[in-house]
Parts: C-alpha cells; structure tokens; sequence
C-alpha cells in the first residue's frame, strides 16, 4: 500500500466511505485498499484517524447464516453468564467485576 491522500475532518470527496458507513449502506469493504484517509484534529493529543474506501469498489453484506446466528446467540449469552452464580444476569457481565452484581456486592443485596 503507498501513501494514501490525506483530508482533513469533513473535506472527504464523494464516493469514499469509512466501513461504519458503507455499512450502514449494506456494503463491505470486500479486501480493497484503503483510499484515503480522513483526520480529525484534537486539541492535546494527535489527530483522529478514519480510513476511506471506495464506494464503487464495495461489495455486499454477506447474509447472516443459521450456523452464524446460533454462534453469535451462544457467544452473548456466555457473556451475559455469571461465572460465580451461573445464573444469567440479563445484562454484559462488566470486565471489572468479573462477577453479576448479586456476586460482586453481597452485603447490598442483604440490606435491600
């Protein structure tokens, strides 16, 4: 890949995309190059950086398989798992407790 053409926030011409918005088109990159470049600047830190790609050049969605559906339902529901209780929390089990609530806080369980 060489050096891409670099716009600034806004300033992108028409037919390029970020895969946030060819997305939303139904389209994927589909293992195109990236065509550009878009910046954001921020105030202390470096710019924000979002990769283009062309439109015309974008393929479809692949359509959401049975096999695909299940993996994905199996996958949310181990996350959705407290590993202490086993019990479904209803909610993403955050990262930092490790735990559901219930497991994580006993004694404000108790009180309540």
């Amino acid at each position: 890949m060489g050096a891409v053409p670099v716009y600034r926030w806004r300033l992108a011409p028409d037919g390029l995309a970020t895969r946030r918005q060819l997305r939303a088109l139904g389209l994927r990159p589909g293992g195109q190059d990236v065509a550009a470049q878009v910046e954001r600047p921020r105030r202390r830190r470096g710019p924000l950086v979002a990769y283009l790609y062309r439109v015309d050049l974008a393929k479809p969605v692949r359509p959401m398989t049975p096999a695909k559906r299940a993996a994905l339902a199996k996958a949310n529901a181990a996350r959705r798992t407290c590993p202490e209780c086993r019990r479904d929390a209803g909610y993403v089990i955050p990262v930092s407790l490790g735990t559901c609530a219930t497991c994580a806080f006993p004694e404000e369980q108790r009180a309540a």
